[in-house]
């Protein structure tokens, strides 16, 4: 599986090639010469590549939701839940 890393969560690409999965790094790709400075440059990217977009910017998911493009978005709302199930698992 493909996947690429938005600016604000470079160096996650590392962490998940660790765990065996093919990622990239919008930044690093921008700084190899790529032109991806804008959220329609970035989708466009990952659609062409078929590739799994993993950000927190609200505008690329619902990008990638208009246009069937795979996404994570790791939004106020995820986060909330992931806080909770670490707490929870500290109370045990």
């Amino acid at each position: 599986m493909k996947v690429l890393v938005d600016e604000m969560y470079d160096g996650m690409d590392m962490r998940l090639k660790e765990f065996g999965y093919e990622a990239y790094s919008v930044k690093k790709l921008i700084m190899e010469g790529k032109k991806l400075a804008s959220d329609y440059s970035v989708i466009k990217y990952a659609e062409e590549n078929g590739m799994v977009v993993v950000t927190e910017d609200v505008e690329i998911g619902k990008a990638c939701r208009e246009n069937n493009i795979q996404c994570v978005l790791l939004d106020n709302e995820a986060m909330f839940k992931m806080i909770l199930e670490e707490l929870a698992q500290l109370r045990r």
